[in-house]
């Protein structure tokens, strides 16, 4: 029960690697809050952390949105009174197609939902983890963007991934003065549901043609990992054994980056 005392907010937290992570920090004592733009999956992770004996509320709100995440915020306040442990994990692929085909909406609707959505959860949350003395921020990003550049059309999401990885080494120097670390965490292919939700077009026109290793994730023989190979780690980001850690990447990919 190492996290015994503390608060947690989970953005993304109603499936695969934010509900994994939730219901971890839950485990180890935590007081969680769930966040999800769909109130019915959040709420499923709520009552499964409540069936488990721990303590979670729920909150609604699509994290690219000022008023609705200072709602959410304003609420975790006034249910647990602080905020030190903060993991923005919401976001999308967007749509997946070449540069001249990819629409400015789309373009748009994938910076808002994985960049201004991590913003956003940050500038709110900060102010709280700073009048608690410190805490930690871990910022699910991804090997795309970081590691590896092969995925044909994901430019958009590449950028936001790249992105949310700069984010944290910027902040992890600006908050360190007030005890706050910042570290992201860099998933390869894992067994959540995000594929369902992409959209792609005319992918093969971006596509370079490459023959990849057979078992091409290589300490796995190719399958892909689990959400909870993910949480893990950030639980150790969350908790007090990382202390001497800021600003870093930490790529949880069985070695698929490397291939790549």
């Amino acid at each position: 029960m190492e996290l015994q005392g503390r608060t947690a907010l989970v953005t993304g937290a109603g499936s695969g690697i934010g509900k994994a992570t939730a219901l971890k920090l839950a485990a180890e004592g935590a007081k969680v809050a769930v966040l999800s733009r769909t109130s019915h999956e959040v709420n499923q992770t709520r009552d499964e952390i409540r069936s488990a004996g721990g303590q979670s509320i729920s909150l609604a709100a699509d994290t690219s949105d000022e008023s609705q995440m200072r709602g959410a915020v304003e609420a975790l306040l006034g249910e647990f009174g602080g905020i030190d442990i903060v993991v923005a994990n919401a976001g999308i692929n967007g749509v997946w197609a070449p540069i001249d085909d990819l629409k400015p909406e789309e373009w748009d609707k994938t910076m808002a939902v994985n960049l201004r959505g991590t913003y956003l959860t940050l500038h709110l949350t900060v102010p709280h983890m700073k009048s608690n003395g410190g805490g930690s921020i871990i910022v699910v990003s991804s090997i795309n963007g970081t590691r590896t550049f092969t995925t044909p059309g994901a430019t958009a999401y590449t950028v936001t991934k790249a992105g949310q990885v700069a984010m944290v080494q910027q902040l992890a120097l600006e908050l360190g003065k007030h005890g706050i670390r910042v570290n992201a965490v860099c998933p390869g292919a894992i067994d959540t549901n995000i594929n369902d939700n992409t959209s792609s077009r005319h992918r093969d026109e971006a596509e370079i043609p490459v023959v990849w290793p057979e078992g091409e994730i290589p300490i796995t023989g190719g399958e892909a990992g689990h959400s909870e190979d993910v949480a893990e780690t950030i639980l150790f980001l969350a908790a007090d054994r990382s202390h001497h850690i800021t600003g870093t990447p930490i790529w949880i990919d069985g070695g698929q980056g490397l291939l790549r």
